[in-house]
């Protein structure tokens, strides 16, 4: 499974804002960039295609910034991916395919499927608990 920088990157913009649900303090593009290395001109472009699929939403002014509409535990990778990425389109199958092409693009769509039941039940709050657990412990002297 090939994930795009643009998906990549939308994913950890939503976990960011995700850790920040229920503050009531937006989070700046800046502060998002800066704290996983994204560029932010490219994370201005993916948090308005967020934006736009009803996933964040924009705060104007001096504090202003972005946050996440939904609880986190109703945000799925998959709505995350389809926001930035779109809808897979299903493997084409040619009315003159080979039996073997037919049976490779049955392959293709049952691995679509699977990828896309996988990320369908993954949640942000999922996500954001998978990171507390692998945090690396904190020592005090």
């Amino acid at each position: 499974m090939k994930i795009s920088a643009r998906t990549e990157y939308a994913c950890i913009a939503v976990l960011d804002l995700a850790a920040r649900y229920g503050s009531g303090e937006p989070a700046r593009v800046r502060d998002i960039a800066d704290a996983h290395r994204i560029p932010a001109r490219f994370l201005v472009q993916i948090l308005l295609q967020l934006k736009t699929a009803g996933l964040v939403n924009s705060v104007r002014g001096a504090a202003g910034g972005y946050q996440l509409i939904r609880p986190p535990e109703e945000v799925t990778l998959a709505a995350v991916m389809a926001a930035v990425e779109g809808h897979p389109a299903p493997a084409g199958q040619a009315a003159t395919a080979s039996s073997q092409t037919r049976a490779l693009h049955h392959v293709w769509r049952a691995a679509a499927e699977a990828q896309q039941e996988l990320l369908a039940g993954v949640t942000l709050a999922d996500l954001l608990d998978r990171a507390q657990e692998t945090a690396e412990p904190m020592y005090y002297i």
